[in-house]
Parts: C-alpha cells; sequence; structure tokens
C-alpha cells in the first residue's frame, strides 16, 4: 500500500475516533444533565408544595388569630364586661372601660390578644406597652365649630 493511502486511512480512523469519543462523551453528559434536572426539579417541586402549604398554614394561623382578637370579649376567659369593651385592632386589639356599662368607668384597661405557641410583642405594641407603662397617656379634646 502506498504512504499516502496509509496516511488517509489512518486520517480517517482518527477522525472516526475523535468524532466517536465526542459523541459518547456528549452523551454521557447529556445523560448526566438530565438526570441533574429530574433530579432538581423533583427537589424543587417538593419544596414548592412545602412552601404552599407553610404558606396556607401560616395564612389560616393569621386569620385564626384576627378571629380570636375580635371574638375576645366574648370567650369564658375574658374578665371584663363584653359590652365595655372596644375593638381597636392596630397597633392594640381591645380598649376596656370597667363600669360604663353602669355609668361609673373606674378605670381604662389596654389590651392586646396573642394566640398560638410563640406569642411576642411586636416593637411597636412593646413600645406602646412601656409608653403606658411610663405614664405617658394623655386626654385631649377636639371640638369642631358647627358651621
Amino acid at each position: 500500500m502506498e504512504p499516502i493511502a496509509l496516511i488517509a486511512i489512518t486520517v480517517v480512523i482518527a477522525m472516526l475516533g475523535i468524532f466517536l469519543a465526542y459523541y459518547l462523551t456528549k452523551l454521557r453528559f447529556e445523560t448526566r444533565f438530565r438526570q441533574w434536572q429530574e433530579t432538581e426539579g423533583w427537589k424543587w417541586q417538593t419544596e414548592i408544595e412545602k412552601a404552599r402549604k407553610e404558606a396556607i398554614t401560616q395564612s389560616r394561623a393569621v386569620l385564626g388569630g384576627k378571629f380570636v382578637e375580635q371574638l375576645a370579649p366574648y370567650l369564658p376567659d375574658f374578665k371584663y364586661d363584653p359590652t365595655e369593651a372596644r375593638f381597636i385592632g392596630s397597633p392594640i386589639d381591645l380598649i376596656v372601660f370597667p363600669g360604663l356599662a353602669t355609668g361609673n368607668p373606674q378605670e381604662i384597661v389596654i389590651i392586646e390578644v396573642k394566640t398560638g405557641k410563640t406569642s411576642h410583642l411586636t416593637p411597636e405594641e412593646r413600645k406602646i406597652r412601656q409608653l403606658i407603662e411610663d405614664g405617658m397617656v394623655r386626654w385631649e379634646l377636639i371640638q369642631q365649630s358647627s358651621e
């Protein structure tokens, strides 16, 4: 055989080897990528479902808490006359005027209702509590003219 033919056959075999190695490597990496994609897709789907369930649970807890805040004067543990309680909602829940029903209010009670396992005051609620405890409460009358 002629040397040129041998070189041509060697080049063709080398090219086929390179071509085959390229496609086998490509196939291997594409397969690994698809497996990774499926695994990550499953993880993401699981995380999305978990986040949705947590969001629903949290939403129900918040709505339940808001319901209890408004219902608190009518619950058995409430130690004041429900007719003397006024719902405010934010930043405090209730103001109670004990004795108001008899026409003789004795004090003003500010109540924050908390539900759930971890019932912590917000920074604003703590500040309001501190202002009340420090006596930083006053009466103000706003009188509008009838014109």
